[in-house]
């Protein structure tokens, strides 16, 4: 009978999908951090940073250290929970509190669990997965996200796309009606991320604490295409 997976990694794929969704919004930035605290090796790291895809090379990376093991898996977890990574994806907060013994308690309710129905993370595709937010964001959504951001729009285009002073003061005298204002910093941080445009992305910038916009009027960036 195969050995039970220790509880860091049951934890780490049970999260998968999740952190996915996540992590996609800058994968090079999780890469690098892996690696500096040698959670992958030489080979895997090189196939990994091969991977152009920024959910390919997300998913690749967790199916690296699965595989790797607990110790690996632990790596990670704690990674998760390092203060950078909470900076840059603040939807990793859910995570902060979690403790792997959490998992541990519940094994045998788990298992049971599993006897009697399939893991549905487990069934849907990679490419249904990948697909969740990650495709580079089009001027519609835009649009939308535009109209939800009111009289902070200068401090978001500052503090959260990193658009400079001088562009936001071009953009306000450029257009004199608010929704417009906020649609052209936009499209100007799309222009400026390039391929790293994504909708997941955006979402994640947006979810900062001083300035998170309500859930409802945002989440529709996470939908699949």
């Amino acid at each position: 009978m195969a050995e039970e997976p220790a509880a860091e990694v049951q934890l780490l794929r049970h999260l998968k999908v999740k952190l996915i969704d996540i992590l996609i919004a800058d994968a090079d930035f999780v890469l690098q951090h892996a690696d500096s605290r040698f959670l992958l090796s030489p080979r895997g790291y090189q196939q990994v940073k091969a991977c152009r895809d920024p959910c390919e090379k997300v998913t690749d990376l967790l199916d690296h250290i699965i595989q790797r093991g607990p110790e690996a898996a632990q790596g990670l977890l704690e990674l998760l929970n390092d203060q950078a990574l909470q900076k840059n994806f603040p939807m990793l907060r859910f995570i902060k509190d979690m403790q792997v013994s959490t998992l541990s308690s519940g094994k045998k309710e788990t298992s049971r669990k599993r006897e009697t129905a399939p893991d549905l993370k487990e069934t849907i595709p990679s490419k249904k997965i990948c697909s969740k937010g990650s495709h580079l964001i089009k001027e519609k959504q835009l649009m939308s996200v535009a109209r939800t951001i009111g009289k902070s729009w200068r401090e978001i285009g500052r503090l959260a796309l990193d658009v400079p002073s001088v562009k936001l003061e071009q953009i306000e005298e450029d257009h004199s009606i608010h929704v417009e204002r906020v649609f052209a910093m936009l499209r100007y941080w799309r222009t400026s991320q390039r391929g790293k445009a994504t909708a997941a992305h955006l979402h994640s910038l947006l979810s900062q604490e001083d300035w998170v916009l309500p859930p409802e009027s945002i989440d529709f960036l996470l939908e699949t295409d």
